[in-house]
Parts: structure tokens; sequence; C-alpha cells
């Protein structure tokens, strides 16, 4: 490691404000991926702003038809809310599943959507329920949040202080995951919307996607079998030392088979 400025932010004006001038500064959320990087000379921050003790940032609100979570809720919290589990059983197990004890206790929702990292959960959650990001100066749409691997649509000093989730009527994650990190080796979220099924993939490409092949074929027919039959292009697939491309397309159809059996109860 080495010296850097800390600073604990008390409202999210005054997070900006401390960030603000100093293109070297850097939002400090849950920490889970910005400190390791830290510690391997990959980042070199002058100062961090820690928007963790931030109340406002910190509340989850229900309601029959929107999950408000606030971006500096940690992954934990996300899993062990009651109504969350009720309304939103998919986010709530997704949550659950997320790296181990330690990182779900610390890793915040925030933090996990503006490092966008190709193989983490909660983007997949984000963008088959359709949520809307808000930030301190305005509200962004999933589909315009994503934009590249570790890319965003975020400016550099604009901080997420809340994540919009309408209600799903049926929804649920399943991953395939690397057994030493946790992270999906190929990861699926399956949401059933009134008008149309929403079907996002991470794990599997540069950034989070839609596939679209399998939203059609279930929004025609909700069922194990009508996900087994589409046949997803391993191009544009990542292959790594973990697993080949041609893997990964085989894996999407059997994981969206797996979440459409869970969401049907």
């Amino acid at each position: 490691m080495y010296a850097f400025d800390y600073h604990r932010a008390a409202d999210p004006k005054a997070a900006v404000a401390a960030l603000a001038g100093d293109s070297d500064a850097k939002y400090l959320a849950g920490g889970q991926s910005l400190l390791p990087t830290m510690r391997l000379r990959l980042a070199q921050p002058s100062k961090l702003i820690d928007v963790t003790r931030i109340a406002a940032l910190k509340e989850i609100r229900v309601d029959a038809n929107a999950v408000t979570i606030g971006a500096a809720v940690c992954h934990a919290d996300v899993a062990e809310h009651a109504d969350i589990q009720r309304v939103l059983p998919g986010l709530a197990s997704l949550a659950a599943h997320i790296g181990d004890r330690q990182v779900r206790a610390l890793g915040t929702i925030g933090g996990s959507l503006a490092n966008n990292d190709p193989a983490a959960c909660y983007p997949a959650a984000v963008l088959a329920l359709g949520a809307t990001i808000v930030t301190d100066r305005r509200r962004i749409t999933a589909d315009d949040f994503f934009v590249g691997m570790y890319e965003t649509a975020l400016e550099p000093d604009e901080l997420i202080t809340a994540v919009e989730f309408p209600v799903a009527e049926h929804s649920a994650y399943e991953k395939f995951r690397n057994p030493a990190s946790h992270f999906a080796l190929v990861g699926v979220f399956v949401a059933k919307h009134a008008s149309g099924v929403r079907v996002a993939v991470t794990g599997a490409a540069a950034s989070v996607f839609r596939a679209t092949a399998l939203e059609t074929a279930l929004s025609a027919d909700f069922t194990p079998a009508a996900a087994r039959k589409v046949t997803v292009s391993a191009d544009e697939l990542n292959t790594d030392m973990h697993a080949s491309a041609e893997y990964r397309a085989h894996l999407i159809p059997v994981l969206t088979a797996r979440a459409v059996t869970t969401a049907n109860g």
C-alpha cells in the first residue's frame, strides 16, 4: 500500500464535493475490488472518500411495485431482508451467493455496479429487472448504464445513491461459479414482467448483456423446456483459463432453464 488521504463523507453532496477537482480521488464503498487493486498497486488514488456511513445511502424501501436499495447497502442486508425475499426472491438469492460471508458483509450494491466487473452478479439483476440507477444528479436506465468492461455511463465524479428495482412477477438467478473466487463463470438472471421476459447474462462476455433469443422464447412459453431449445452463439463470448466461449454458450440456456424452474416455484 502507499500513502493517501481518507475522508468520511457526511452526505452525498459532501462526498461529491470532496472528489471534485481531484482526478485521482476515488469513492470508497465496500472496497472489495478497490482495496485489492491498491495492494497490487494497480490503482493509486490520492484520496478515498468513504460513503459507507451516509445514512441516506443505507436505506431499503419496499412496496408492492418497487424495491429501492441505497447504494451503500451491503450484500448481506439485501440477502436477509424479509420484504425483498418476499417480493423479489431472485434478487435476495443472488445477494446471498455473492463471494463469501466476509465479502457479503462489506461489499455494497453501489460499489459493485460502479465497478461493473464482467463477472459480477448484481449487473445481471439490474439489467434483467429493468432497474434504474439513481445518482446525485440523474436517473440512468439499466439498458443505458452498462457500457463495456469495467465501464459504465457514470461521470468520473458521479455518485450512485440508490437503485430502483421494479417488482417482477417471477424472478430467479442461477450461477455457475468459479470455485476459488465465487465469481460467475456464467450467471443468468431471469425476470418475468407483465410486458414480457428479460434475461441478463454475466460472466460470459466483456460486460453483462441481454440474451434476446431466450427472452423471445420465454415470453412465448415460460418453461425450462423452451429455454433449453435455444442455441446461444459463442461469438463474442469469453475464452479464458476457466472456460471456453463454447462452454459458456452451452451453459447459458442450461442455467436459464434452471432459473425458470426456480422462478416458477
